[in-house]
């Protein structure tokens, strides 16, 4: 057992907490859902970046690199200043939604390099530039641009040109969980002396503005060069400072006259440390020197290629007389046995660029932690000793949620661009998250199925700015993969508490989905935009133009996914209990309904597969009720594949109540029978298949996504076909045309906000689930199941092989090919060659269809992050 494992151990035990303290701020508070107090919801409005440094925000706090105990109540995080900015730079800068050409859009540069579960060691890097940061540059460029545009990002402004630049690392190394030790390093790339303040920061996040009778925390003066903070329930901390820095003292607090021209107050404000420092506006920090914020002010004039270091100590042992003794041999420890635990991971890795990408993979993963506070009740109605919030607002948005309150730890996508977790998006992330901390990733399993997020009705949370939305039903599959990966830890010894606590609340989700998304009773389903943004010709969670409601291939494949997926769990549980085997025969049953809907809507003449094009199809029921194919050829076809799996003998001779009654019911519903796929004939190993695909479809399926000109990219699967590059589908209407057409990079519609585009790029999540059921029927088919691959190559290979060779693809995404580039680096040549670019990895939300380009959100390491997952090959 490595010295990190020993530290998870003891935190399951509960004998430590050594996650009590993580990188729990967010990258961005400002122009969020939970801050937004305003009457027509313009949450980017009601706070923006320039406003930020001036308000205290109710729900949560950010800064860059910085952490925060598991409460979110003390938080630390790096401020700095180059000596010309207008600000000091405490949190990153990016456009919103209505600013940017593809929506909102992080304009930093910035790594997440190292990271253990325990928080034991992080690491990441934030450049700074030395010239003006360039604010105003970004957002009028950015305004001039189109649709058709490619994103204006802060690289083209050439801010980094000749090394002008600091490299920021921000370290920290555990000594004990409440005992933090914090190391920032700042070298300048350029060949000139400049200046710049280093400014790290400690403050209470504010607690006492909302109601009357909150007791006031305090950060005062601890000795020399150190700050000391009391807070009645989290106690007393110091934070020592090395090489005597000014010590700052203000409050988190809204500077009102600022922001609101309220009349001016004798306060020390939340903004007050950047106004002492850019302005020297000595009034701006408290003389007494004690507050609710605090800084540590370091001012350098550093050498061209050379660093300056900072070393500060958060601790809760308030009597080290010595506290940078030993600082850098526990720094060396704490990497050390970060290398040590990573190593399981690498060893089956050929190189070491391989073995970079997925250590950096996991640190995205890790840093992307944040602290989620949303109370939805007591945010419509407001806080007693502050303004009612507009009456608008108790029939706005998410007014339908009161129960839901969130104050935990939880996995973003992105903690700039989306800094509020979704249903879908977490469920992936826990894969990656299960491989290094399956305590963790079963926690936030259990999450969102708590009454205190789950609606009473079943319903998963969405996201914050729609919690009704409705996202594809991944939670069972995420919680059997989880499960299955935990037992595999465990010498064989599944968490059944943990199985069985979530199969129990996903049974009301299930019925949720059966009874609110089945229109017609028919086993075809909805479900709206499913995750996929503008993947349809209309906007699928708004009314149609044409009226009437679309029957979705997707929404009803995700459901018999679900459907199996439940049964497998079912049967699990049922090796402890037999009562589980009926719970297992009801989602069979219900699986085989769904699979003969597939092939007969309606009045059961017309069907979701197209016979003449070989492919599944949303189908839009009309008025009149008329039903068309819309002929989109998109990943809404694929997703048929995905509802999958597969039985042996050897379980069913152990659960005699489900064989029976699958007997029965085949015996007894023969038509059924024939829509699964031969089940009636033993596979490989004695296996039986359950699938909505027959061989003969699967194949014709395989044939389209496997086809270059079609799906298949060197960089994996395209969420759309090329063939709607040169052939647009377009549905006519007396009004107006709507129209598909293959984009395979950045969006040019606006459809569902428009910062995400699923017309042509390649998505992990999708391409992940792809490569898991092509394993998933070669488990069944074995190797004498081969298909063409690519199509029309003459070459032909197993399901296995092609799902090794899509992972393939997918990983050269991240790998130098033979002119020494990463394709997801794009045209850049400082990320390509600059030796301080050229090993720092993104994982960008989606990537572009043919050149591979990283595009959308550019920490989106959440489900990106599953290629930590592709690249591990255990011995």
């Amino acid at each position: 057992m490595t010295q990190e494992q020993h530290r998870l151990a003891e935190n399951k035990a509960q004998t430590a907490n050594w996650q009590k303290f993580g990188p729990y701020l967010t990258d961005r508070q400002w122009g969020t859902v939970r801050e937004d107090y305003s009457a027509n919801g313009n949450a980017w409005e009601y706070i923006t970046h320039d406003m930020a440094r001036s308000k205290a925000y109710r729900w949560g706090e950010e800064g860059i690199g910085g952490i925060s105990d598991d409460e979110q109540l003390l938080c630390f995080s790096v401020g700095l200043w180059n000596g010309v900015d207008g600000i000091l730079k405490e949190r990153l800068f990016g456009l919103t939604n209505g600013q940017g050409n593809h929506g909102e859009d992080v304009k930093e540069c910035y790594y997440y390099l190292d990271n253990t579960p325990t928080h034991s060691y992080m690491k990441m890097l934030y450049k700074y530039p030395q010239q003006e940061f360039p604010y105003v540059q970004l957002v009028q460029e950015s305004k001039q641009r189109t649709r058709e545009q490619p994103e204006y990002e802060i690289l083209d402004t050439g801010i980094f040109d000749k090394g002008r630049y600091f490299d920021v690392f921000i370290e920290y190394a555990k000594a004990g969980p409440d005992d933090i030790l914090i190391r920032v390093t700042a070298h300048n790339r350029g060949v000139e002396a400049a200046p710049l303040h280093i400014v790290p920061q400690l403050w209470f996040r504010n607690t006492w503005a909302w109601d009357f009778g909150i007791a006031r925390p305090k950060i005062s003066i601890g000795g020399t060069s150190t700050l000391q903070t009391e807070h009645e329930l989290l106690g007393s901390y110091k934070l020592y400072c090395a090489q005597d820095p000014e010590l700052l003292f203000c409050d988190n607090d809204t500077n009102g006259p600022r922001l609101y021209n309220l009349p001016p107050e004798r306060l020390f404000f939340k903004d007050g440390i950047n106004d002492y420092i850019l302005n020297h506006d000595i009034a701006a920090i408290n003389p007494l020197e004690r507050g609710t914020k605090a800084a540590a002010h370091y001012s350098f004039t550093i050498e061209g290629g050379t660093s300056q270091t900072v070393c500060l100590r958060l601790s809760n042992n308030t009597d080290l007389e010595q506290p940078f003794a030993g600082f850098e041999e526990v720094f060396a420890a704490r990497q050390q046995e970060a290398d040590e635990f990573y190593r399981h991971f690498e060893e089956s890795l050929a190189t070491p660029d391989l073995q970079r990408i997925q250590r950096q993979a996991f640190a995205g993963m890790l840093w992307s932690k944040q602290y989620y506070y949303y109370d939805v009740a007591q945010w419509i109605d407001g806080d007693p000793a502050v303004l009612t919030p507009p009456p608008q607002r108790q029939k706005g948005r998410n007014s339908n949620w009161r129960h839901l309150r969130n104050a935990d730890i939880i996995s973003m996508p992105d903690k700039w661009e989306y800094p509020w977790y979704a249903a879908w998006d977490l469920a992936f992330h826990c894969i990656p998250l299960a491989m290094l901390d399956p305590e963790f990733a079963k926690k936030q399993l259990l999450l969102l199925t708590r009454d205190w997020y789950m609606h009473p009705n079943g319903q998963l949370p969405a996201y914050e700015w729609h919690l009704a939305d409705v996202n594809p039903p991944v939670h069972a599959w995420a919680t059997w993969r989880v499960y299955q990966m935990d037992q595999k830890q465990n010498n064989g010894q599944g968490d059944i508490a943990f199985l069985e606590a979530v199969f129990h609340r996903l049974l009301l989700n299930f019925t949720w989905w059966v009874n609110r998304k089945d229109k017609d009773n028919r086993n075809i389903f909805e479900g709206g935009f499913l995750g996929l943004d503008n993947i349809g010709v209309f906007d699928r969670s708004a009314p149609l133009p044409t009226g009437g409601y679309i029957e979705q291939a997707d929404g009803t494949s995700w459901v018999a996914m679900y459907a199996l997926n439940l049964m497998r769990i079912a049967l699990e549980l049922a090796k402890t209990n037999p009562v589980y085997q009926d719970m297992a025969s009801k989602f069979f049953e219900h699986f085989l309904y769904i699979a003969e809907a597939m092939t007969k809507v309606g009045d059961e003449a017309y069907n979701l597969w197209d016979e003449e094009d070989e492919f599944f199809y949303d189908v839009l029921h009309t008025p009149d009720d008329e039903r068309i194919h819309l002929k989109v050829r998109s990943i809404v076809g694929l997703i048929p594949l995905f509802a999958v799996e597969v039985l042996d003998d050897e379980m069913l001779a152990a659960m005699p109540e489900f064989q029976y009654r699958l007997k029965w019911f085949l015996d007894n519903r023969p038509h059924l029978a024939e829509l699964v796929s031969r089940w009636q004939e033993p596979g490989k190993g004695e296996r039986h298949l359950l699938s909505l695909l027959r061989g003969h479809r699967m194949k014709k399926l395989l044939h389209r996504m496997l086809d270059e000109s079609e799906f298949l990219s060197e960089y994996g699967v395209r969420a759309l076909s090329r063939y709607h590059l040169e052939h647009p589908y377009v549905y006519e209407t007396p009004e107006m045309d709507f129209s598909v057409r293959y984009d395979p990079g950045e969006s040019v519609s606006d459809l569902f906000g428009g910062n995400s585009n699923w017309r042509g790029p390649i998505w992990f999540p999708i391409n992940y689930l792809i490569i898991e059921s092509l394993q998933r029927f070669h488990f069944y088919y074995g190797d004498t199941f081969e298909v063409e691959y690519p199509t029309g190559s003459g070459q032909f290979s197993t399901l296995k092989e092609i799902a090794a060779a899509l992972s393939e693809r997918l990983t050269k995404l991240f790998v130098r090919n033979k002119k020494g580039q990463r394709p997801a680096f794009g045209k850049y040549k400082l990320l390509q060659k600059d030796p301080h670019f050229r090993d720092y990895l993104l994982f960008h939300e989606y990537f572009h269809g043919d050149n591979g380009k990283g595009l959308g959100a550019s920490h989106q390491t959440g489900w990106t992050g599953l290629i930590a997952k592709l690249l591990y090959t255990p011995k």
